[in-house]
């Protein structure tokens, strides 16, 4: 394994961190309330960011995924990119990718997906409509197109113009909302042919996507935390000189770079073209488990300040709790893990049979011959 960023990646990363910095200040944000940017992302698909990711993979989109979450930029960064640019590219008939990816490329379409809500709760009828609810859809607000599973698995593209919507409020202003279906057109992603590995591939790629930028969210409120603590004193000398003070900081700090490094060998290995569901599943419970305690330490070590609603750690407090309720608590995500990691150790058991069978019917032809 090799995480080093290729030069297309790192300039990918470099030129995030310039836009999030300069744009998403706590200022904008302020402003911007429970909304999106519309502005911050403008600039971001002028700058050509979103159409990138085709070229740098989903390790590049981790690294810029970052940069997002260390400031809390308030776009719909990476749901356009999972489940529109790289569902599409990797999925979608060649039809489908030259009609559809132009626009998602330049911002002028959005898409966000009904994941993981969506599966089970949506049904296909009849020929090309789906009937069903998705309580919640992240960027929904924001988007022009949705991407739904359905209670099989399949995957389905779905304009927001065509359905029922109605604005959700999360605990990070992600905008979000309320998707309805009642025999709403949608679009079968990969054509009628396709089956639910398309399913599985989004999902595993949302996950690290989202393992990402939670990484990004945990270092920007550890960064906060560290600048607080070594210029308030107390006593006569800074915060950071309190033994208690640093072991919670060293600990937040280790729990971070195992959510970066988790989610990136997930990104790595898509990109490669390795299996990578159970390292997408690992950096997800890393993400959840770990990403919470860091943003409660972020705003602990902030004293009677992390309670102020209107500070800047508030937010990275908000979005880590809203990133760990997406991605799902951590004992549902082991159990899961456990269930896959079985399930791949038996494809391979009964794979290794089947060619021992083999090796050993044709080693009796030859003797019998």
């Amino acid at each position: 394994m090799d995480f080093t960023p290729t030069d297309e990646q790192a300039a990918v990363r470099d030129l995030a961190a310039q836009i999030f910095g300069d744009l998403s200040t706590h200022e904008r944000l302020a402003a911007a309330g429970t909304g999106s940017d519309a502005e911050l992302w403008k600039a971001l698909c002028a700058a050509g960011l979103p159409a990138a990711v085709e070229e740098v993979g989903l390790l590049g989109l981790v690294l810029a995924l970052e940069e997002q979450g260390r400031v809390t930029a308030q776009v719909p960064f990476a749901a356009a990119c999972v489940y529109g640019i790289l569902a599409l590219a990797a999925h979608g008939t060649a039809g489908q990718r030259e009609r559809l990816l132009p626009a998602l490329r330049d911002g002028t379409a959005v898409a966000t997906g009904a994941f993981p809500a969506g599966a089970g709760r949506v049904r296909a009828v009849g020929k090309g409509e789906l009937t069903g609810t998705v309580p919640l859809v992240p960027w929904l607000r924001d988007a022009t197109h949705v991407l739904v599973p359905d209670e099989e698995r399949r995957l389905w593209l779905v304009r927001v113009a065509d359905a029922e919507t109605a604005p959700v409020e999360t605990t990070a202003p992600w905008s979000a909302g309320r998707l309805t279906l009642a025999s709403t057109p949608a679009e079968r992603v990969g054509g009628p042919a396709a089956g639910a590995a398309p399913y599985e591939d989004v999902l595993a790629t949302a996950r690290t996507a989202f393992a990402g930028l939670q990484a990004g969210v945990c270092a920007g409120a550890l960064a906060r935390a560290v600048r607080h603590t070594t210029t308030r004193e107390q006593f006569g000398r800074p915060l950071s000189t309190n033994q208690a003070v640093l072991l919670r900081a060293a600990d937040a700090y280790m729990d971070t770079e195992a959510i970066r490094v988790t989610s990136y060998e997930a990104a790595w290995r898509r990109d490669e073209g390795l299996r990578y569901g159970t390292h997408a599943l690992t950096a997800a419970w890393w993400a959840s488990e770990a990403g919470t305690r860091v943003v409660h330490a972020g705003q602990h070590l902030h004293g009677g300040l992390g309670a102020d609603l209107e500070h800047p750690v508030h937010r990275h407090f908000l979005w880590g709790r809203q990133l760990d309720a997406y991605l799902g608590c951590g004992a549902e995500l082991l159990a899961e893990l456990g269930e896959l990691i079985v399930s791949e150790r038996r494809e391979a058991a009964e794979g290794t049979a089947e060619g021992t069978a083999a090796g050993t019917a044709a080693t009796e032809g030859l003797v019998e011959a």
